[in-house]
């Protein structure tokens, strides 16, 4: 659990340094700084989705995801719980005007950035298969570089996003433990191919989708759970 445990304290920390020591940047700033972090993130979705070797179970499961997802509704679910986290954690009136900040927005944005995407995945599975931190060692640094641009922008929602890194990276590490014997690389290739085109679809709505129209990305998280599904269930079978 060392991993997990060392990402989730860098975005606090991070969050801490860009909520109270580089806050009050022009928002001109703060608006190229997102755009360039969404062109970045593009670029990394993209990379990592070109891993995949099985197109049609990339397309099966952005639909399944997306429909049970969309059932679910995790991104009302989500904003509901920063919004009651706003409540009980931080006594300030939430700002939903495009621009300003919003507790919610950091907390839900930040969350699904971090635990998307194949290093969330793969670094869990090292740590709890391999007892290898590595990974999730680089994506902390990564995490926390953005973690101190979304603190001054976003404000201290992006704060208690570290508790979902926490909990979904250290679910994945004690959950890799428990199903090892279903586990292939194949699998993990895929599930991260999914991940990342979620992370393809956080920066697009960075770069150009106003709010009305952004992609509620929540509501695709379960798509990166079918492969697994999928193929643990295709080698049962065979």
């Amino acid at each position: 659990m060392l991993g997990p445990i060392v990402n989730a304290l860098t975005v606090v920390i991070c969050s801490l340094v860009g909520c109270f020591l580089i806050r009050g940047i022009p928002e001109r700033f703060e608006e190229i700084l997102i755009k360039g972090l969404g062109l970045v993130t593009i670029y990394i979705g993209i990379r990592g989705t070109l891993e995949n070797q099985r197109p049609l179970l990339l397309i099966m499961s952005i639909v399944a995801g997306a429909l049970l997802g969309e059932l679910i509704d995790i991104d009302k679910w989500m904003n509901l719980l920063g919004q009651w986290a706003e409540q009980k954690l931080y006594r300030q009136t939430s700002q939903t005007v495009s621009g300003k900040k919003s507790f919610a927005k950091g907390f839900v944005t930040a969350s699904i950035l971090y635990c998307t995407g194949s290093m969330a995945i793969v670094g869990s599975m090292q740590s709890g298969l391999l007892g290898d931190h590595t990974m999730l060692f680089t994506k902390s640094i990564l995490d926390g570089t953005v973690s101190s641009v979304f603190g001054a922008s976003l404000g201290i929602g992006v704060l208690f996003s570290a508790i979902p890194v926490f909990l979904y990276q250290g679910g994945i590490a004690l959950l890799s433990m428990a199903i090892k014997d279903f586990l292939t690389q194949e699998i993990i290739i895929e599930m991260s191919a999914v991940g990342n085109l979620l992370v393809m679809a956080i920066g697009i709505n960075f770069v150009c989708l106003p709010e009305e129209k952004k992609i509620k990305i929540a509501n695709l998280l379960p798509a990166v759970f079918i492969p697994w599904a999928y193929m643990a269930a295709e080698n049962i079978l065979q």
